[in-house]
């Protein structure tokens, strides 16, 4: 009896590790959940204005709209937009779109691109102010590398 509690010890504790990774991992999810930002425009607003969101929602899909106005551009105006699944390792966003995510309007295919999550630390009891963001470093879409978004 003593070797077969001792074995059922192991298995709760075993199941109790799990389940508190299972809850940090989806409390991590959490953070990162949400709608990010990047707007910018010249001090002429006729000239040039850039406004790229993305909104990572928690059933791990995503959406990105990409506003671009350049007066002198050819054409002047661009939307575009991209959407798919994303997934969470630690700090890295990895993004993947299939065929059926893509179609005349959502063009943008962001399969391989990956950002870095930026956040304060729950453990850094500091007063110091660490905005949360999104900085891509790989993508297939050359103007995404690089791209740093802040979230909402």
């Amino acid at each position: 009896d003593l070797v077969r509690s001792r074995g059922l010890g192991d298995v709760y504790k075993r199941q109790l590790i799990c389940f508190a990774l299972l809850i940090s991992s989806l409390l991590n999810a959490q953070d990162v959940v949400g709608t990010y930002e990047l707007h910018s425009k010249s001090t002429d607003p006729k000239n040039f204005e850039l406004k790229r969101t993305l909104t990572l929602n928690a059933d791990g899909t995503f959406e990105y709209y990409n506003y671009r106005r350049v007066k002198s551009g050819i054409p002047p105006e661009t939307h575009t937009y991209g959407k798919g699944t994303w997934t969470q390792n630690k700090k890295v966003i990895s993004f993947s779109s299939e065929a059926s995510d893509l179609d005349d309007k959502f063009t943008l295919d962001f399969s391989g691109t990956k950002a870095r999550f930026i956040g304060k630390s729950p453990r850094d009891k500091s007063d110091r102010i660490i905005k949360t963001a999104l900085s891509f470093y790989q993508s297939e879409i050359s103007w995404i590398t690089g791209m740093k978004l802040l979230k909402e």
